[in-house]
């Protein structure tokens, strides 16, 4: 039976997906890096009226061919409106963002203003009419779309609901996600090692990219080959959590019991994948929870969550389609070296990507690409990402390359 394509799996495993529809109403203070569950709309203009651009004086234009001096009447200031209405020769000295007064409808700035001796003012300049104003509304109109549901708030986004006089917003709920890795060969960072262990780093990057995924992390810690524990252990984790995500076990080997287990439990999507690193990996789903079966090699099971999980998360988490679409883009660039890649299987190749002094981008693989390898992923910036039925490739050409996204940044 031929494997699925990357492109495949990713299609079975979004059919299955049910994005989570609990909400909750936090504060602006406590929403960064949640997810909007609902459409905002702007319940204000922005501005909320006709304000200054500069520092300068407000005149009614069609005054400016009629008087060679002005008389100053008042001041206006951020916050603090000149109320009054200008009369003929008059002007109101103004600064950025004050109110434009009634009767004005011009801003001359200041650096082309005279004052004169006996205190009024004459101006040095062919401005237009409605020069250097603000309008109510220019930048959002009251009842206009300005965020999506299904959008991460941020840094821009959050500012921008503050700005509108939004203090609460309704967020979706993290997912619960529950983690474990499998075998009898791991220990615990922290602990001595004795002949054949190894430490269990996967769990540990697992909870990192979780955590930078804002999800909730529930730690089931490591499995030993036992097929009762991981029977045991699968059905506590599938009565909590949303997901479940294991590292290892889903070979062929003699103590690989995660796909036995998935197919026991509950039912099994889809098991080994045309990606290198990555073939082995299952998914499929226990009652409610979804189940993803990373391999156990450090590197295949970071490039396998990085592919194929966090754009399972990130739809189950409420983030819309298209901004989950957006999350990884993709970009050309000219190859450095050679890159040796046998043909079947789409190859993610770690490597360094730059833009040349010619402004190009171009991009060298770091390090050995074994899927033992983890060290090349702390100097590298993106994946080397080489067709399925594409083979060696020479030095100069282009290829497609992923820039890595804050998950590993």
């Amino acid at each position: 039976m031929a494997l699925l394509t990357l492109a495949q799996a990713l299609e079975k495993i979004s059919a299955c997906l049910t994005p989570l529809t609990e909400t909750e109403l936090v504060s602006l203070a406590h929403a960064a890096n949640r997810i909007c569950a609902e459409p905002i709309y702007s319940p204000i203009n922005v501005p909320a009226f006709d304000n200054s651009a500069m520092d300068g004086y407000a005149v009614r234009f069609d005054d400016l061919t009629c008087f060679s001096q002005f008389d100053i009447v008042g001041k206006a200031f951020a916050g603090n409106a000149f109320e009054e209405d200008m009369q003929a020769g008059q002007c109101v000295r103004i600064m950025t963002g004050a109110k434009i007064p009634t009767n004005a409808d011009t801003v001359i700035m200041q650096e082309e203003a005279v004052l004169n001796a006996d205190g009024t003012v004459s101006f040095n300049s062919n401005v237009s009419v409605g020069a250097n104003i603000r309008r109510i509304g220019e930048d959002i109109q009251q009842g206009e779309l300005v965020l999506e549901q299904g959008s991460k708030l941020n840094v821009t986004s959050l500012p921008l609901l503050a700005s509108l006089g939004i203090a609460e917003i309704k967020v979706f709920k993290p997912l619960k996600v529950a983690i474990l890795s499998t075998g009898d060969e791991l220990v615990p960072v922290g602990q001595p090692l004795k002949a054949g262990q190894i430490y269990d780093s996967n769990r540990f990057a697992l909870r990192l990219m979780l955590e930078k995924l804002h999800l909730n992390v529930m730690d089931y810690g490591i499995l030993p080959d036992d097929p009762h524990l991981f029977e045991q252990r699968f059905t506590e984790a599938a009565q909590t959590a949303d997901v479940i995500i294991t590292s290892g076990g889903v070979s062929v080997g003699e103590a690989d019991f995660t796909k036995t287990v998935l197919e026991k439990l509950g039912n099994i999507g889809f098991w080994k994948i045309a990606m290198k690193p990555g073939k082995p990996f299952a998914f499929g789903q226990i009652g409610k929870a979804h189940c993803f079966g990373l391999p156990g090699n450090p590197v295949s099971a970071l490039v396998t969550f990085y592919q194929l999980v966090q754009p399972a998360l990130l739809t189950l988490a409420g983030v819309n389609a298209k901004k989950v679409a957006d999350f990884s883009p993709y970009l050309t660039a000219c190859t450095m070296v050679a890159l040796k890649k046998a043909v079947g299987r789409q190859d993610f190749q770690r490597g360094f990507y730059r833009l040349n002094q010619s402004g190009q981008l171009e991009v060298t693989p770091v390090g050995a690409q074994g899927s033992h390898i983890f060290s090349a992923f702390h100097q590298s910036n993106c994946f080397i990402v080489l067709a399925q039925e594409q083979g060696d490739v020479a030095a100069g050409e282009q290829v497609m390359i992923q820039p890595f996204n804050t998950l590993l940044s």
